[in-house]
């Protein structure tokens, strides 16, 4: 069984309840973080993760939120009907979580994208600077105005870890290169609105931009819908996004949340799950460029050449991708 929020105008606690009542809850449990379950990017990445652990035959039930006031009611009612693990994708869960899991110490948590430091809490991380600098090569050979873009979802030091990666890998091919950064908003509202993304992603075209990277989530698709419309070049991020527009979108920048998704319901099951601190970058497949047929015409040999060589000098050391997050700067932007 899977549920969805059918109104927002319920209060919290009656939607969840009403929503929660009679189910027949499995091991797994799954709840979306802002932008719902089917944005086309990070919470579409995890229930993809869920549905692979769901084909091996395990089971698990998920939940869409409809605001943050849901969020500690939505763990605490998994956590006490014995949903285990509880994989909470998106850094906007920490605070709830930081309040629910000691409630639980013999319920398995998973939160994505943040660190939680707690004896039943599992934290999966991503290099995201790595992954972000191979699109950013990709963009700066694509690039025929030597202007690109990339627009975040808000100012916020993970989202800037994308950016400032992005800029760096544009510049290892082009140090000349302009790389325009605008954000969606100021908030974490800004997931949830394409629209804005729409006018933030034509202003940066309008100025001679000619491939915009968007992260952004579910309100990406602003970004994209933009480029091809402008008959321009996008990149997506954290889902393969190169089918949303094909002959558009240049490339995504995959961040495996599916992976970790299915390695948390999986470890449990098995298991194997264990607390503490997991980070997955390029040399555990964690992150990278995505190629497949709907973007095969778009990158020629020399630009494969190139993101190979990357992925392998980073993996080697030979190349260090300055993570913004270490010292909130960034010597590209």
């Amino acid at each position: 069984m899977k549920f969805s929020i059918l109104t927002k105008a319920i209060a919290g606690g009656v939607a969840l309840s009403a929503l929660m009542a009679g189910a027949a809850f499995a091991d797994a449990a799954l709840v979306y973080d802002g932008g719902g379950k089917f944005d086309k990017s990070f919470n579409e990445a995890a229930y993809t993760g869920a549905e692979l652990f769901k084909s091996e035959g395990g089971a698990y039930q998920d939940l869409e939120i409809s605001g943050d006031a849901m969020r500690e009611q939505a763990i605490r009612q998994f956590a006490s009907r014995g949903n285990n693990p509880i994989v909470l994708p998106g850094f906007s869960w920490e605070t709830a979580l930081k309040v629910v899991a000691p409630e639980f110490p013999d319920t398995k948590f998973t939160i994505i994208d943040t660190v939680v430091d707690l004896p039943n809490v599992q934290s999966v991380v991503f290099k995201e600077h790595e992954g972000s600098y191979l699109v950013g090569i990709l963009a700066a050979m694509q690039s025929q105005s030597g202007k690109i873009g990339v627009v975040p979802a808000f100012n916020f030091d993970l989202l800037e870890a994308f950016a400032c990666g992005y800029a760096q890998g544009a510049k290892s091919v082009n140090p000349d290169i302009e790389v325009l950064e605008t954000y969606v908003g100021t908030g974490f509202e800004a997931f949830n609105d394409p629209g804005k993304a729409t006018e933030v992603a034509k202003s940066q075209l309008d100025q001679g931009v000619d491939v915009v990277f968007q992260v952004a989530g579910g309100a990406g698709a602003g970004v994209l819908q933009a480029a091809a419309d402008a008959g321009k070049f996008s990149i997506g991020v954290d889902s393969n996004q190169n089918h949303l527009h094909p002959g558009s979108v240049l490339t995504s920048m995959l961040k495996r949340v599916d992976v970790a998704t299915y390695n948390a319901m999986k470890g449990v099951a098995d298991g194997t799950w264990a607390p503490g601190v997991i980070v997955l970058g390029l040399a555990e497949d964690g992150v990278g460029a995505a190629f497949d047929d709907n973007n095969a015409s778009l990158i020629t040999a020399d630009m494969k050449a190139a993101v190979e060589k990357a992925t392998a000098d980073i993996i080697s050391g030979a190349v260090t991708v300055h993570d913004f997050r270490t010292d909130k700067a960034c010597p590209s932007l």
